[in-house]
């Protein structure tokens, strides 16, 4: 399958892309922008993986950072371009395409702008169909692994000398933090690319069709909105098997920007016995009920959206909002092994204070 990706694919990877963005995955606007420029600039071509010879060099682009606008940020189209020139110098050989670490408002488009100025491909595969909080869980695997691998950061604030480029080389679950770290000394989110491995890797470990699945989902949307928000929300749930497990207005929020680039807290909506808590690492990462029963967790797919059916993100939403919270149950997605594997969540477990190993892996 190869497609050549168009103005409308930009407005349905921004609306698809919004909902596997779990309350986070970047901003809609910069997913514009980045997707706009891609199409103006060249033809980004999405390319299936079965299309793509074993022996090629596959990388990974993504943006590092808290998506919940605490923070005075700036990243450019131009950045995601640098970071995959400064992988490929490093590499010493053509990177042949590019995945994303995740979707998103704006990470669903990370590897457009580059596809479509230095001819590299958007490959149909993600390291997870919905967004998260840590790289280890969108490294197809890699998190673990002691093979040394290469990673850039490009970007930051300008006006305040933030700006940052560097090219590491390491174990991966030892230089992800160093790239999170940039991200934060940048103004809270930069431009990455990472990682690169063979094709036949890929194949294997990253989540395939997860482009396509987020382009679908959005085209579905689009066709629903002139129906009203009812029907948005009832084609969300159509094309993706998704349920609503929870609504009400947001009767609290409490999350905080770390200087680990993270915003963690909690969100409650509802009151009393029908009250649910969403646990947030810049993302949704567990939805409980009020009586701490668990009623859904990574890797599902957790968003919130308003009565029109738009997603509202973590950094959007406000206590008083009439919000429905979405399900899209971990069965009914394809998972990379970036999600199957233990070693990824006890960091995220600590930082939240709870158990997401036990849903996740059973």
């Amino acid at each position: 399958m190869r497609r050549i990706l168009g103005p409308r694919d930009v407005e349905y990877a921004v609306k698809g892309g919004s909902v596997f963005a779990a309350g986070g995955g970047g901003w809609a606007d910069h997913g514009r922008m980045l997707g706009t420029a891609a199409v103006n600039a060249g033809k980004p071509e999405l390319v299936s993986m079965d299309e793509v010879p074993d022996e090629a060099w596959i990388a990974t682009a993504a943006a590092i950072g808290a998506p919940a606008s605490t923070t005075e940020w700036e990243m450019r189209g131009a950045d995601y371009v640098k970071a995959v020139q400064l992988v490929e110098k490093e590499l010493g050989e053509p990177i042949y395409g590019l995945i994303i670490g995740q979707n998103g408002k704006s990470s669903t488009l990370n590897a457009w702008l580059s596809s479509a100025i230095l001819g590299i491909k958007v490959i149909d595969a993600v390291g997870d169909i919905r967004a998260h909080p840590t790289g280890d869980m969108g490294s197809i695997g890699l998190a673990n692994s002691p093979e040394p691998m290469i990673q850039s950061a490009v970007g930051g604030n300008r006006s305040q000398n933030a700006y940052i480029e560097m090219v590491i080389r390491g174990a991966t679950g030892r230089i992800s933090p160093v790239l999170r770290t940039a991200s934060d000394m940048s103004g809270g989110f930069i431009a990455s690319c990472r990682n690169p491995v063979r094709a036949s890797y890929v194949k294997k470990h990253a989540a395939l069709g997860g482009i396509s699945i987020a382009l679908a989902l959005g085209e579905a949307i689009f066709n629903a909105e002139p129906k009203g928000g009812k029907a948005v929300i009832d084609a969300i749930c159509k094309e993706t098997k998704g349920e609503i497990i929870g609504g009400g207005k947001v009767t609290k929020k409490a999350v905080q920007y770390t200087r680990e680039a993270f915003d963690i807290g909690a969100v409650t909506i509802g009151q009393g016995p029908r009250a649910v808590v969403l646990h947030v690492m810049n993302e949704y990462m567990a939805v409980d009920d009020a009586q701490e029963t668990r009623l859904a967790g990574f890797p599902d797919v957790i968003t919130t959206l308003s009565p029109d059916g738009v997603p509202v993100s973590v950094g959007e939403l406000r206590e008083g909002d009439d919000l429905s919270v979405l399900r899209i149950a971990k069965r009914n997605i394809p998972l990379s092994s970036s999600v199957t594997g233990p070693s990824v969540y006890p960091f995220v477990e600590k930082a939240l204070g709870i158990n997401l190993t036990k849903y996740a892996l059973s």
